[in-house]
Formats: structure tokens, C-alpha cells, sequence
């Protein structure tokens, strides 16, 4: 890392055909053969696209073994976001009889069709990996995950006595007959349903209980944790199956399946009905786990009539429900990955922090200076938590405003700006209370920051305030001179190790007056904003992207050098997509990293042959998003970095920022190192073909394997041992 650091005319929907992979293992390939204007992959395929990539890095063996197990777990917990968000809104569609076609032009109903496909291999395919790859491994390694049947004596004699002192007293069965009804069954929740034989009356039905588990009980227990030799582990629905006999005296268990049901977590608000959007949305938190059902999970085995029962009860047809040879819920092994054993996880990975920032006392000498940016992870984000902290602390500085989207349990952030207002600075938050999934922790923080005097706002009516910007307004000389940090990532340290992001800093008026604005706009009252250096959404982004695209198609067709490089984590805008067709026809080259969902397809004779498409998935998330336009004939590059995917939602319900990288030092790095490297990757990158499949980067036998992730990992070290 160097030391600082006309809208284009869309295509008619007349003209648009629609074509969409089918699954990540035979995809529908586009039929090219007749003239076409344009062509689209289904969004909620894309995505399962993705998932299927990070499955494979749980099933290559070259990835050490307890992250293989991690990149399993993240799996089920990306699908369980799926469900309970998209799934849910094709579901919604289907019964509101809406008609409304996907980009791709499929309607709801067919795409949950494709979808339950996709689902089921590659849940099948994840369970596969579970019992015939990572369980033979574990073991391999002395860490075994026992059922009860495979307990010796001694284990359960421990697994019992653990029953009677800690699942035992939390536990509370449910009988299910007619004068006990059946229970609210919270979202994700884990349940056991238990069928029962009275000796006494073998003749009559069986009875059914249900024992729900609290979620304060580990999923997965470690056998006798204090003893010696090899480390045995047991699920806890296994562990309340075996001793399930002792909650039901008189009864013989028939049999007992542990299950757990998926809810549409969606929130529904109606920002201008809402007078106390804060307390609005704390009611519709509690609503959340009564969501309608759009999946079921139960292990296979359970009795036909009480499979039946469960599903009349959710309302659930049975294309929705998931019969697992296995345990449910396998984000529960996540928990493997605290095992001591380095020898099976990556090498220890610290970030540096060595930038000119690294001495917090003169932040803002510096960024006098000159610009700075970092590369997280490989960087360090100490320096994002020293700008505020700073701030805080700084008696020359009077004011700080603040976007937050997600943000860590115990953020530093937070609390300097508690520190700055009780300071007597003015501080200003806006607080986005619709994170997805960070409702709850928004709200926290919120309440936290009023109570101290910060001026809390939730930003435009009808828009989620997505961008991340850091405004610090400090006294020098006469006057007032203005900060602004500006990044791809939330302001959250813990997140900032896992995901790959950049961050920007710098004093240039035209930037921080830019910001400045957008404060005011968000804060304030201002219909159409105008931003000078900003792209900034819903106001000019859309527009400025599609002028940005158009640009590089009329100097190819006038015979220029035209070149389009953009990284992002999601491409779905139907019109952004026509002028990358568009611009790819003038002969721009155009090459894209789209981490997860694309709608685009790559490679396609007389429409996108100039087009290239690859996800990254690796040891980090790929998460920063970066714009690259040559701009022949209109001096330097167009260089833009910030929060926006090319998305309808990013351009036009969210607040966001795209900012232009200025300095001519970054704006090489930007090019020449972010781009040339991750454009190099054949490890860890896929190429996205015409048909959907994302392949592996072809190279020969003598090409050396390279991997982006390693490469930015091998530099930070080379720039600490530099800097000491």
C-alpha cells in the first residue's frame, strides 16, 4: 500500500430476453442462436450460485480442516437469511397473486419451483460433505462427534449425569392433544417432537409432545471437556433424545426428531405512518418470531401422521420442508472452530498498522498533508477508531457526525461519540434502525446515544442509510477546517478482520464540503442536493454511473481506448446491465468482480463477448467496491470507491456514497495493484460462463497458483517489517 493513501439509452423491455440457470450443476444455457438485445440470470439462482461456491471450499481439501468446517457452517447461515427474506417474498408474491416477473422475466411461483430444486442438491450436497468428508477428517484427527448409539460406558455415564444438571431444569415438555393446543414455535428455534406409547392403552393413538430447547444451551456439548486424550463432542438433540424417556414417566418413547422452523423475518414499516419509527420497530422485532413459516427442517425417520401434524399446523406444503440426515442446523459446528488446534486452521493473520495514521496524537497534521487509504484487513482499522477517538478528545474540534449500519457489541465508535457530546462537542448520529438482522443492536445504540445528548436521526423517510462516512469539524487559525473518513465497510472492528474493505481519508474541501452536504440533506430538510465530487444515492448515483458507461462507449466507437473495471458484491440493475451490453458491443473491454449475485451474462457472441465476469471467495469476504474508467480523451481515470452495489435498492432506496480517489499515488494503487492483483487470482477466483456455471480460472500445467488474498496477506507483512 503506497504511503497515502447524458444518461446511455436503455434497451426496450420489448427487446429483452430473458434466460436463467436452472441450477448451479445445469444451468439453462441462453438460446443465442436467434438476434437478442440482451439476456439475464435469475437473481435468486445467482445467489444459490454463490452458496454453492462457498460449499466447495468447505469440501477442498487444500483449505485447512476447522475452516473447511466454518465455510460449512456459513452455508446454513446464509441459507436461513435466504429463506427467511427472499423465499419469503416469493411466497408473499405467490399469495398476493402478483405478477410482477423477475429481472430474468420468471415469474414467483416458477422461481421458487428452481429454487427448491437448487436448495435441495445443494443440501444434499452440504450434508454429503459433512458425513463423508469433515466427520472421516475429524475424526482422523482425534475430534470425534458422537451419536448416542456410539457412546462407550464411561461417555454415558457423563452424557446422562450432563442431562441431569444442566438440560434437564431448563427443559419444559409440551403435550400436544386436545386440551393443550399447539405451541408458537419461535423463528429458528430448536424443538424435539416426541411420540409416546402408553403401555396401558396400546391400542389408542399415540401421544406427541414437544420439548422446545432453550437457546441459552450449547448446541454442541464437549464430552467430559476437563479429561485427556481425544476431544468427543455430541449434538444436544442427541443428548435429549436418549434421556427424553425421563421427562415422560409412564410413557415408552416410539421416537424422537429434533426440528426447527424458518419465518419470514422481513420487517414491515410504514416510515410516515410510524410516529416513533424506534418503538415501531421494537414491536415489529417481537412480531418476527410469529412470521409466517417458509421452512421446515426435521430429521428423517419422524412418523408420516406427525410429519403431517407439523406441516398442517405451519401451513406448509412440502416442497418447503427438508428432511436431514443429520443434525439440524448445521451453523451449530461453528463452534468447532474454537478448538485449540492451529494446526488446522490458517496461519495466525494480524493486520498491520503502519500507515501514516499510526500515530493517533497527528491524524489530523497528516491528513493535512495529504490523503490517506487503507486496505482492510490487511491494514488495520485501529486508525478508523483513532479518528473518532481523536475527535472525541480533541479540544479543538466542535463537531462530529456519524453514519452507523452495523456495528460491533462493544463499539469504540459509540463510545467516543458518547465521549465527544458529554465532551460538549456537537454530535450528530444517524443511526440506520433497519439493518437487516442488527434491529435489535441498532436500537441499543440509539437509546445509548440520546441519553448521553447526541442528536440521533434515522435519515430519508423510505430510504435505509447505508453509506459510511465520518465528518470531524476542528478550529485551525481563523476558521474551521473539515475531516472526513469515507469506506466500503461498516464502522465495526470485529467485522473489519473478516471482511475486505477500504477506507479514505482525507481533507480536500471538495470532498469534505461534499460531505458536509450530505449530513445536512439527511439531517435536514433538501429535496434535490447537489454534490460536486460525491456520487451519492438516490439523488445523482444511477445517473452518474449510466454517463460514467456511456462515456467509455462513445470513445470506443470513436476509435479511443476504453476500459471498464468494477468489484462489487451484487450486479442486478436491469439498465446498468443494458449499457454494460451496450459499451460492450463498442468494443469497451469490461471487467467485472462480482463476489455474489449477477444478472449478467458474460461472454456472449455480438452482445457481452467483451465482458468478464469472476467472484473471489476466500479466506476474507470480498466486500469493498471499486470503479474503474479509463476515460481516454477526458484526462485521468475515473476512479471511484464506497458502499454502493449496482443494485436497484443501493441506487434508489439507499443512502449511499460513491467518492472519487484523488490523489494521484492511490489512484495507481487502486488500478495497477487492486485490480491487476485480484484480476491475477487463479486459486481462489471462478469465471462466470454463459451458461451460469462459475468455473475455475483455466491456466497450464507450468502457471503457478496465485491467490489475491495471500498476496495482499504476503505484502502486509513485507510493509511492517519495512516500516521497523
Amino acid at each position: 500500500m503506497p504511503k497515502r493513501k447524458t444518461r446511455a439509452k436503455p434497451i426496450p423491455d420489448a427487446e429483452i430476453r430473458a434466460t436463467t440457470p436452472l441450477n448451479t450443476a445445469s444451468p439453462i444455457v441462453p438460446d443465442l442462436a436467434k438476434p437478442a438485445k440482451a439476456a439475464f440470470f435469475n437473481r435468486e439462482l445467482s445467489w444459490l450460485a454463490f452458496e454453492r461456491r462457498v460449499l466447495e471450499h468447505a469440501q477442498n481439501e487444500k483449505n485447512p480442516l476447522l475452516e473447511r468446517v466454518k465455510f460449512l457452517a456459513i452455508v446454513s447461515s446464509n441459507l436461513d437469511e435466504f429463506f427467511e427474506i427472499r423465499v419469503a417474498g416469493l411466497i408473499q408474491q405467490v399469495d398476493a397473486e402478483l405478477a410482477e416477473p423477475s429481472i430474468d422475466g420468471l415469474g414467483a411461483r416458477e422461481q421458487l419451483r428452481r429454487i427448491h430444486s437448487v436448495v435441495a442438491s445443494l443440501v444434499e450436497d452440504q450434508y454429503r460433505c459433512w458425513h463423508e468428508q469433515l466427520l472421516p477428517a475429524l475424526a482422523e484427527e482425534s475430534i470425534f462427534i458422537k451419536t448416542a448409539k456410539e457412546l462407550s460406558a464411561a461417555e454415558l455415564s457423563w452424557v446422562r449425569n450432563y442431562f441431569h444438571e444442566q438440560v434437564y431444569p431448563v427443559l419444559t415438555p409440551l403435550a400436544l392433544d386436545q386440551s393443550h393446543p399447539f405451541p408458537q414455535l419461535g423463528n429458528k428455534t430448536l424443538n424435539v417432537v416426541v411420540s409416546l406409547d402408553n403401555p396401558e392403552t396400546p391400542e389408542a393413538e399415540n401421544a406427541v409432545a414437544l420439548l422446545p430447547v432453550p437457546r441459552i444451551l450449547p448446541r454442541l456439548v464437549a464430552i467430559d471437556p476437563t479429561g485427556t486424550g481425544p476431544q468427543r463432542f455430541i449434538f444436544l438433540t442427541e443428548v435429549i433424545k436418549l434421556c427424553a424417556d425421563e421427562l415422560f414417566p409412564g410413557y415408552k418413547i416410539r421416537g424422537a426428531h429434533a426440528f426447527r422452523v424458518t419465518r419470514n423475518s422481513d420487517l414491515y414499516i410504514d416510515e410516515e405512518e410510524a410516529e416513533n419509527l424506534l418503538k415501531k420497530i421494537e414491536e415489529e422485532l417481537r412480531n418476527l418470531r410469529r412470521g409466517a413459516a417458509v421452512r421446515l427442517e426435521i430429521e428423517d425417520g419422524v412418523e408420516e401422521p406427525i410429519f403431517s401434524k407439523l406441516c398442517e399446523h405451519l401451513d406448509l406444503s412440502h416442497e418447503y420442508v427438508f428432511r436431514l440426515n443429520g443434525p439440524i442446523n448445521l451453523l451449530r459446528v461453528m463452534s468447532l472452530s474454537e478448538i485449540q488446534r492451529p494446526d488446522l486452521k490458517y496461519t495466525p493473520f494480524t493486520p498491520v498498522n503502519c500507515s501514516p495514521l499510526k500515530e493517533p496524537e497527528r491524524i489530523f497534521d497528516t491528513l493535512r498533508q495529504h490523503d490517506v487509504m487503507l486496505h482492510h484487513p490487511y491494514d488495520a482499522f485501529t486508525p478508523v477508531v483513532d479518528f473518532v477517538e481523536q475527535a472525541a478528545r480533541d479540544p479543538q474540534v466542535f463537531a462530529i457526525k456519524q453514519t452507523l449500519y452495523r456495528t460491533s457489541g462493544d463499539s469504540p465508535i459509540v463510545r467516543s461519540l458518547i465521549e465527544a457530546s458529554r465532551n460538549g462537542k456537537q454530535v450528530t448520529a444517524l443511526v440506520e434502525l433497519k439493518a437487516r438482522f442488527d434491529e435489535a443492536n441498532n436500537i441499543q445504540w440509539a437509546r445509548q446515544l440520546e441519553e448521553a445528548g447526541v442528536h440521533v436521526v434515522y435519515g430519508l423517510v423510505g430510504h435505509k442509510t447505508h453509506c459510511k462516512c465520518s465528518l470531524v469539524v476542528r478550529h485551525e487559525g481563523k476558521g474551521m477546517r473539515r475531516y472526513v473518513h469515507l469506506g466500503t465497510g461498516n464502522y465495526n472492528p470485529r467485522t473489519a478482520r473478516l471482511y475486505t474493505d477500504l477506507s479514505y481519508f482525507t481533507a480536500r474541501e471538495e470532498i469534505t464540503s461534499d460531505a458536509a452536504n450530505l449530513f445536512n440533506s439527511l439531517t435536514g430538510l433538501s429535496r434535490s442536493p447537489e454534490f460536486e465530487q460525491l456520487l451519492v444515492a438516490p439523488f445523482n448515483l444511477h445517473r452518474r454511473i449510466q454517463e460514467l458507461i456511456q462515456r467509455e462507449t462513445d470513445n470506443a466507437e470513436a476509435g479511443r481506448p476504453a476500459r471498464i473495471m468494477c468489484q462489487m458484491n451484487s450486479l442486478v440493475d436491469r439498465e446498468t446491465i443494458n449499457n454494460l451490453y451496450t459499451a460492450s458491443q463498442a468494443g469497451v473491454q469490461i471487467d467485472l468482480i462480482v463476489r455474489g449475485i449477477c444478472c449478467l451474462v458474460p461472454g456472449v457472441r455480438g452482445l457481452s463477448e467483451n465482458i468478464s465476469v469472476r467472484s473471489i471467495v476466500g479466506r476474507f469476504l470480498e466486500h469493498a467496491r471499486a470503479f474503474y474508467f479509463l476515460n481516454d480523451g477526458g484526462g485521468d481515470p475515473r476512479i471511484f470507491l464506497g458502499s454502493a452495489d449496482w443494485m436497484p435498492r443501493n441506487f434508489f432506496r439507499r443512502i449511499e456514497v460513491l467518492f472519487p480517489v484523488l490523489d494521484p499515488e492511490l489512484r495507481q494503487w487502486v488500478s495497477q495493484e487492486l485490480f491487476g492483483i485480484e484480476l491475477q487470482d487463479n486459486e481462489d477466483a471462478r469465471i462466470l460462463h454463459s451458461n451460469g456455471a462459475y468455473l475455475p480460472v483455466e491456466r497450464t500445467p507450468s502457471t503457478p497458483s496465485f491467490s489475491a488474498q495471500h498476496y495482499f496477506i504476503a505484502t502486509s507483512g513485507q510493509r511492517l517489517r519495512g516500516n521497523k
